[in-house]
């Protein structure tokens, strides 16, 4: 599938930052208050669903993720 927002390496670099520093925290604090309004669930499952909530918040933003790790191509 080929994405119609095509971002720079050094602009997906920055994004990949600034959600990871500012992003995943607010994700975390939101999804364990949204967790506490419910009766809490047996260990397993409430492992599970912070396992699922983990990489949940990944899958639509990976685009942004791929690659960045590695030297960028576009500097060759």
């Amino acid at each position: 599938m080929h994405n119609k927002f095509k971002l720079s390496y050094k602009a997906r670099k920055r994004w990949s930052l600034v959600i990871l520093v500012v992003g995943l925290p607010i994700y975390i604090i939101v999804a364990v208050n949204f967790l506490a309004l419910f009766e809490r669930p047996s260990i397993l499952l409430e492992f599970l669903i912070y396992v699922g909530l983990g990489v949940i918040w990944a899958l639509p933003l990976k685009f942004i993720f791929r690659g960045v790790g590695v030297e960028d191509a576009d500097s060759k």
